[in-house]
C-alpha cells in the first residue's frame, strides 16, 4: 500500500529520479522558466520552493543544505546571491505552472511552462517582456517629447 507515499515515480528508479529533479531545479535557476511535462512541473515545485525558502535565510548552514541539492556552487551562489532577494518577505508561491494547449506530438502528454513568479535580474520570465513592452510603447512618446 502507498500510503503517506508523497511523489511520483515517473518509471525511473530513486537515483534517476533524483537527477531529474536536479536537472529541472538548475534549468528553472539558470533560465527562469523552463517548458517540461505538467507532472514534473508539479513535483519540481516540491524541489525548488524549499530551496527558495532556505536561500531567504542566507546562512552557511543553508548554503551547505542547497549544495547537497544542487550540486554546484555557482548556482548556490546564484541562488542565494540573485533569487532569494527577489522574494524576500514573500511567505511563498516563488512558482507558477502554467499549462500548454497542446499536447507533447511523440506521446500525447500534457505539457507546462514552470516559471518565476518575479523577473530575474537578466530578463529571463515573462514578466519582464511585459514590462518592456510597456516600455517600448512609452519610448516612442517620451522620444516625441524631446
Amino acid at each position: 500500500m502507498r500510503h503517506k507515499n508523497i511523489g511520483r515515480k515517473f518509471s525511473r528508479t530513486p537515483s534517476h529520479r533524483k537527477v531529474l529533479m536536479q536537472n529541472l531545479t538548475k534549468a528553472l535557476l539558470l533560465h527562469g522558466k523552463i517548458r517540461t511535462t505538467l507532472m514534473k512541473a508539479k513535483d519540481l515545485r516540491r524541489v525548488f520552493e524549499p530551496l527558495v525558502t532556505l536561500a531567504q535565510r542566507n546562512d552557511l548552514h543553508s548554503r551547505r543544505l542547497a549544495y547537497k541539492v544542487l550540486n554546484d556552487h555557482a548556482l548556490v551562489k546564484r541562488l542565494f546571491d540573485v533569487v532569494a532577494p527577489l522574494f524576500a518577505g514573500v511567505p511563498g508561491g516563488y512558482t507558477r505552472v502554467l499549462k500548454l494547449a497542446m499536447p507533447r506530438k511523440g506521446d500525447n502528454a500534457p505539457m507546462a511552462i514552470i516559471e518565476l513568479t518575479r523577473a530575474l535580474p537578466d530578463g529571463k520570465t515573462t514578466e519582464v517582456k511585459a514590462e518592456e513592452a510597456k516600455s517600448s510603447e512609452t519610448a516612442p512618446a517620451e522620444a516625441a517629447k524631446v
